[in-house]
């Protein structure tokens, strides 16, 4: 069930892009390049199934904030410098796109304006004007499965053939949130389903406030929440219902010597760590950034309830260099259970997630404002059609 390519049309820099996914992918480049444009799109995707990619739009200020700012196309010349950037009269609607093909089903969603006839206040918000889901390589003919077209949806049966869903959709209500009948349309269950189990960690708290410092009520925690408070809970449930002893030798990895405890006082779950040398074990609030930082990334890599697929942002902040190595490793086996896309811009994490089987790495640059794969011959683009309006 892995993503064999992800397709983003018009999400700022994101003009064009449309990049093959691994067990293991690794995101790089300088500052600027489009690495954080990835990663939000990404997460836009994400909010398709959680009835909340409008909202998520509109936070990063709507339609006219986060559509690409160049021209519509880019001519040859332009990228020679043989003719200055310019824009021209609009031949496409305007529209924000984005979707994926993994190895049974794939998945696109196209947002645009509302239409000048629309009487509403919300003139900013976006409107979903198509979703398709579809089966094998490309969203043509008999490939298609689900096809929602405005507030239409339908769905092909056993047979082959189309049959209308009964309730027609807003334009801010995706299918995946909207249609819950596993006869009529058993794709958008599994799509809803895979979406729903992504998993993404970004820049975890770890200041002298940071609530991971303090002693929390515990309860079974297979999957470290966003901002990692509940991280005691999920070692725990890590060390009785995953793998503890990949979890030892993770930190033994990073910390040699070191063991992992988890305090009970009526109910409420601390961290300890013994080390080597040291009379008692540190508590949460006592660990460095970087040694706090570790763990939640174990605790995310180790849950005994792996996502299909996880995203790491940056995972490098705060972690010391000799950290990176045991990191990669412990990132590298993840990938037996999960598909892991990491943006990171430390060379040394790079050079060492490079070496873990079955990784491949993605640079990305910009040119004329629109970011580009590194080395990436358009031959060797991954094929991605969108279905039009």
């Amino acid at each position: 069930m892995t993503i064999a390519t992800l397709a983003i049309s018009n999400y700022r820099s994101l003009r064009d892009m449309v990049l093959p996914l691994g067990p293991l992918t690794v995101i790089s480049g300088p500052n600027g390049a489009g690495k954080s444009n990835l990663y939000r799109a990404l997460r836009l995707l994400a909010a398709t199934v959680q009835d909340g990619i409008v909202a998520a739009l509109a936070r990063e200020g709507g339609m006219p904030s986060i559509l690409w700012a160049g021209p519509e196309t880019i001519s040859r010349a332009m990228l020679r410098g043989e003719q200055p950037v310019q824009g021209a009269v609009r031949q496409g609607p305007v529209a924000l796109r984005l979707g994926f093909r993994a190895d049974d089903l794939g998945y696109a969603i196209d947002l645009g304006l509302p239409t000048p006839q629309s009487r509403t206040m919300f003139g900013l918000d976006p409107e979903i004007k198509r979703e398709v889901i579809w089966h094998g390589g490309s969203p043509r003919g008999g490939a298609v499965l689900v096809d929602r077209n405005g507030a239409a949806v339908r769905a092909r049966d056993e047979k082959g053939r189309w049959q209308a869903l009964p309730q027609p959709l807003r334009p801010f209500e995706s299918m995946l949130t909207e249609y819950a009948d596993r006869q009529a349309a058993p794709e958008m269950m599994a799509i809803r389903q895979r979406i729903r189990s992504w998993r993404f960690y970004d820049h975890f708290r770890t200041d002298h406030d940071s609530p991971v410092r303090e002693p929390r009520v515990g309860t079974h925690t297979p999957v470290l929440s966003d901002d990692g408070r509940d991280l005691a809970a999920a070692l725990q449930t890590i060390r009785e219902i995953g793998d503890a002893a990949e979890l030892e030798r993770c930190v033994d990895d990073a910390f040699p010597g070191s063991r992992l405890d988890i305090a009970n006082q009526d109910g409420r779950f601390s961290l300890l760590l013994r080390q080597p040398g040291m009379l008692r074990p540190l508590r949460a609030a006592e660990l460095s950034d970087g040694t706090l930082r570790y763990l939640l990334l174990a605790a995310a890599l180790l849950s005994p309830r792996p996502p299909t697929l996880l995203v790491l942002n940056e995972p490098e902040t705060s972690l010391h260099a000799d950290l990176l190595p045991a990191l990669a490793r412990m990132i590298g086996n993840a990938t037996r259970h999960s598909q892991i896309v990491v943006v990171s811009h430390a060379a040394r994490l790079l050079a060492a997630l490079e070496q873990q089987p079955d990784s491949q790495s993605l640079v990305l640059e910009k040119q004329l404002g629109q970011t580009q794969i590194l080395g990436l011959d358009p031959l060797d683009r991954p094929p991605w059609n969108w279905m039009a309006r």
